[in-house]
C-alpha cells in the first residue's frame, strides 16, 4: 500500500509482531469514516447523540481507569539518561523495546490494524512534519482524522521522500499495570500500549507534536511548544500575532477563542491554534509559527457561552465527545454548561446520576472537533508560511505571587520567566489536583529532552533572530484574602492583551520593577469594567518578601539540573535578589 520501502518494511515488522486479523491503510475519506463510525455504533464504542440538536455527534465512554495522561509511565528513552533529564522518566532504549515488544506480541489478534499516514501542519508548508500511526483502535482513527491531516495526501507527502515519525499504538487490555507510553527521540519512534485516552493514544498530538518534535526542533533550529496562537486585530485592522503557553486546563482554549468585551468595539481575536505551536526563524529575523494540528481536543467541563462562546458555537455538530454526561433526550452535558441542570442524567460512565455518584462529566471530559468550524478561525491558520509572532506569553494558575501581567526585561529574562513558570495542577493529568509545581513553558509533561538543554536552546535564539518577540507573563487566577478570584477573566483578558499589543508597538507605558515591566493602573483600559482600585492595586502588586521566597524556590528547582543549567538563568535569580534588596529577603 506504499511505495516507500522504509515504511513498507516497518509495517511488515509491526504486523508480524502484533498479528492482526487484517490490515487497513486509512485514506482519510468520508466514506471510510462513515464505515468506521457505523462499526463503532454497532459495537458500542460510540453512541449517537440527538441528531436534531447535535447532528453527526457521538459520545465515547472510556474505561474508568483510562481518562487522562499517565505521566508516571510516560518515558523518554535515550541512550544517555542525562539527555532525557530529570524532567522526564527515563528507560534505556533496549530495555524499553523489550518491555513494549513483549506487550505487543500477538496483541492485535482478532483486531484490525489501522495504518494512519498523517501530516502535522498545513499542506505545502516547509514547517510541516509527517507521521504514521499504527493502531488497533477505530476510535483513534476517527479522532486522528479530526486532529491531523490524514490519509492519501499525507501518504503522498511521505512517498515524496520526506521523513516521518513512526508511532505504534495498541489499546491492549486497558490494564493500568500494563500501560506505557515510550518515546525514542533518537529513533523518531513512539510506542504506546494499554490506553485509549487521547493524550496517550493520539500519537500525532503530545507524543509527536511536542515530545519528539521538541527533540527535532533543537537539532534543526526551531521550537516545538505547548502554545496557542491567536491574532489580535485592532480597530485600524492591524493584526498582532501572539503565542501563549499555559498548562492544560488553565484557560488556553478560552484565550485562543476569546471574544472581546462590548466596550472593545472594533477589536477582534482570530484563532490560529489552541494548544501547540511550531516556531521557526524567518528570513526577516522574526519567529513565524504554524499550528500543526487541524482540530481541537478540548476540556468540556466549564465550557459555556459565558466562558467561551466561540467554542460553544464550534461544538454541536460533527463532534466526538468523550466522558461527558448524557441527557434524557440524548444531548451531551457537563458541569458548567449553560442552563439549569436537567433531570434524569446519565453520568460519564453511563450510570443514572445521583449526588452519590460524583460529577456527571469526568473533570477531564473532552471534545474533538475540527478547528475550521470555529467562528473565530483565522484565514491564516492554513497559510504554509505561518504567522509572525510579536509576543510570547507565559502563564500559570497561581493564587498568589504572580501579578496580573508583566513584561520581561529582555530575551534572557524572558527565557527565565518561562523557565520559572509554576501552576496548580488540574484534572488533565493523573495525580493530586491543586498542587503547585514548576511547569516551565507549560512543557513539563511534554519536553522530549533535558530541560537545561531546552532552556539553552531557547537562549540561543538571541543569536538566531534579530527581531525576537517580546515576552510576557500573565496570571488570571490571583485570589483575595477570602479565596475569590480578583480578575474577571474570560473576555476581559482582552484588556491585558491590548496592553501587550500596544507594548509590542511601542505605544503603551510601563513601570520597571526587578521582576519585569508592568502597567500602572492607569495603563490598562478598563472601560466598562467595574473593578475597585484596591483590587487592581492588589492584582499588580509585587511583594519583595514574597518574591525573595520565590527566588529561593526557583533556585532549588534549577539545582536539579546541575551543571547543564545555563548560567544566564542563575544570573537572573541573583539579579532579582540583589534588586529587591536584602532587607525584604530577611
Amino acid at each position: 500500500m506504499t511505495t516507500n520501502p522504509a515504511l513498507a518494511r516497518w509495517i511488515e515488522e509491526v504486523a508480524a509482531l502484533t498479528k492482526p486479523d487484517q490490515i487497513h491503510w486509512c485514506d482519510g475519506s468520508e466514506e471510510e469514516n462513515e464505515r468506521l463510525t457505523d462499526a463503532m455504533l454497532a459495537d458500542g464504542t460510540l453512541l449517537r447523540l440527538n441528531e436534531d440538536t447535535h447532528p453527526n455527534c457521538y459520545l465515547h465512554r472510556s474505561n474508568p481507569n483510562d481518562v487522562a495522561r499517565v505521566e508516571h509511565v510516560t518515558m523518554v528513552c535515550t541512550q544517555n539518561q542525562d539527555d532525557a533529564g530529570t524532567n522526564n522518566h527515563w528507560m534505556a532504549p533496549a530495555d524499553a523495546h523489550r518491555k513494549m515488544d513483549a506487550l505487543y506480541d500477538g496483541c492485535m489478534r482478532g483486531r484490525t490494524m489501522y495504518v494512519i499516514p498523517y501530516l502535522m501542519g498545513p499542506y505545502e508548508s516547509p514547517y510541516s512534519r509527517a507521521g504514521v500511526e499504527v493502531t488497533d483502535s477505530p476510535y483513534v482513527v476517527a479522532n486522528m482524522r479530526v486532529m491531523a491531516r490524514t490519509g492519501t495526501r499525507a501518504l503522498a507527502h511521505i512517498e515524496a521522500g520526506n521523513s516521518f515519525i513512526k508511532g505504534l499504538h495498541s489499546i491492549g487490555e486497558l490494564d493500568p499495570e500494563r500501560r506505557f507510553i515510550m518515546h525514542f527521540p533518537e529513533e523518531l519512534l513512539i510506542k504506546s500500549y494499554g490506553s485509549g485516552y487521547g493524550g496517550n493514544a493520539l500519537l500525532g498530538k503530545k507524543c509527536h507534536a511536542l515530545r519528539i518534535a521538541s527533540w527535532q526542533a533543537r537539532s534543526e533550529g526551531w521550537l516545538a511548544e505547548h502554545m496557542l496562537i491567536l491574532g489580535i486585530e485592532n480597530p485600524a485592522g492591524e493584526v498582532t500575532y501572539v503565542a501563549a503557553a499555559f498548562p492544560s486546563a488553565c484557560g488556553k482554549t478560552n484565550l485562543a477563542m476569546l471574544v472581546p468585551p462590548q466596550a472593545y468595539a472594533g477589536w477582534k481575536v482570530w484563532t490560529v491554534g489552541d494548544d501547540i505551536a511550531w516556531l521557526h526563524p524567518g528570513e526577516d529575523g522574526r519567529l513565524w509559527a504554524i499550528n500543526p494540528e487541524a482540530g481541537f481536543f478540548g476540556v468540556a467541563p466549564g465550557t459555556s457561552m459565558k466562558t467561551n462562546p466561540n467554542c460553544m458555537q464550534t461544538l454541536g455538530r460533527n463532534t466526538i465527545y468523550t466522558n461527558v454526561g448524557l441527557t434524557a433526550d440524548g444531548q451531551p452535558w457537563w458541569e458548567g454548561i449553560d442552563g439549569d441542570k436537567p433531570a434524569n442524567l446519565l453520568d460519564w460512565q453511563g450510570r443514572p446520576h445521583t449526588a452519590e455518584t460524583g460529577p456527571v462529566a469526568h473533570p477531564n471530559a473532552r471534545f474533538t472537533v475540527a478547528a475550521a468550524q470555529c467562528p473565530s478561525y483565522s484565514a491564516k491558520a492554513n497559510d504554509p508560511r505561518g504567522v509572525p509572532i510579536s509576543a510570547i506569553i507565559f502563564g500559570g494558575r497561581r493564587s498568589s505571587v504572580a501579578p496580573l501581567v508583566l513584561e520581561s526585561l529582555d530575551w534572557a529574562h524572558g527565557v527565565f520567566t518561562g523557565a520559572a513558570v509554576a501552576s496548580e495542577t488540574t484534572a488533565a493529568a493523573v495525580g493530586q489536583v491543586g498542587q503547585v509545581r514548576r511547569d516551565p513553558m507549560a512543557m513539563k509533561p511534554f519536553c522530549g529532552y533535558n530541560f537545561a538543554d531546552y532552556w539553552a536552546h531557547w537562549l540561543s535564539f538571541e543569536e538566531r533572530c534579530a527581531n525576537l518577540p517580546k515576552v510576557f507573563h500573565v496570571n488570571w487566577f490571583r485570589k483575595d484574602a477570602d479565596g475569590r478570584f480578583m480578575w474577571p477573566g474570560y473576555g476581559d483578558n482582552m484588556r491585558v492583551l491590548k496592553w501587550i499589543t500596544e507594548r509590542c508597538a511601542g505605544a503603551a507605558k510601563a513601570v520597571s520593577t526587578p521582576v519585569g515591566m508592568m502597567p500602572s493602573p492607569a495603563d490598562l483600559d478598563l472601560t466598562g469594567l467595574t473593578l475597585s482600585s484596591q483590587s487592581l492595586d492588589a492584582l499588580l502588586a509585587i511583594d519583595p518578601a514574597v518574591w525573595a521566597r520565590e527566588m529561593d524556590d526557583i533556585e532549588g528547582f534549577f539545582a536539579d539540573f546541575g551543571p547543564r543549567l545555563p548560567p544566564a538563568l542563575r544570573q537572573q535569580v541573583e539579579r532579582i535578589r540583589e534588586q529587591i534588596g536584602p532587607q525584604q529577603a530577611a
